[in-house]
């Protein structure tokens, strides 16, 4: 397997699971403790990384959010809770799921060691949410250290992708629109918000696709093959054990 083929093959699974612990019915608990409802908890704790920022920054970073939503869910959040603060608390729900979910899972440690390369060998230039997440300290057990790193490799192919669709000419607005219509209200977008969009948008979104697997292909690149075969089959095991867990019955 090249660095090519681990690109196709490893990240979609880590841009599903990266996310997996956002919404669960845990992490709302723990923001609820923190005086949070699970959406502040989700911009407070993935935002917070950044530091008490105004909302336009995080809303920047965030890149597909209706900017609205971005400053209502910031600034009422940061009426409970330090976003700092909100960071490591958002982190150690991060670290929770791992816990829940793959401490029966083999091999992590050389998963976590393939991903650890990947992440140290990622350039982070104008990718804050990866530079925030990628300078908190790793967690020591291994289920929750996998995914922290998944976590963060999210941050990162997403920072990529995000300077990639800007790059090709396209609007973000436009980019997401085109990748996941149906989302466009959790994002905060209303019906008259809806772009009109082009063959010409959806070949720059393809290009912007190219770029992004050639802008992450260093980092993974500095993997040997025993390394891509690690982070391989350790995403694949862990992404079967949460497709077991989401099947009614398992």
């Amino acid at each position: 397997m090249t660095a090519e083929e681990l690109i196709a093959r490893a990240c979609p699974t880590i841009g599903e699971m990266g996310w997996a612990f956002y919404f669960t019915p845990e992490t709302a608990a723990r923001g609820e403790k923190l005086g949070l409802d699970v959406f502040e908890f989700y911009f407070l704790g993935r935002g917070g990384v950044l530091g008490d920022v105004e909302w336009q920054v995080v809303a920047s970073a965030f890149g597909y959010f209706k900017p609205s939503v971005v400053e209502f869910m910031w600034n009422q959040g940061k009426t409970h809770l330090d976003p700092r603060e909100a960071a490591r608390e958002f982190l150690g729900a991060c670290h929770d799921f791992g816990r829940q979910h793959f401490s029966a899972v083999d091999a992590l440690d050389g998963f976590c060691d393939a991903a650890e390369l990947v992440v140290a060998a990622a350039d982070a230039t104008a990718c804050p949410l990866f530079a925030g997440l990628a300078a908190e300290p790793l967690a020591e057990d291994l289920p929750a250290r996998a995914m922290q790193l998944i976590t963060t490799l999210r941050e990162f192919r997403g920072g990529v992708h995000l300077i990639s669709v800007i790059a090709a000419g396209l609007r973000p607005l436009s980019a997401h629109y085109l990748r996941r219509p149906e989302m466009m209200a959790v994002f905060g977008w209303a019906e008259e918000d809806t772009p009109s969009v082009t063959d010409e948008d959806r070949a720059k979104l393809a290009i912007a696709d190219e770029v992004t697997d050639s802008l992450v292909l260093p980092a993974y690149g500095v993997l040997d093959r025993a390394g891509r075969d690690a982070l391989a089959a350790g995403l694949d095991r862990m992404d079967a054990v949460l497709a077991l867990a989401a099947t009614p019955g398992a």
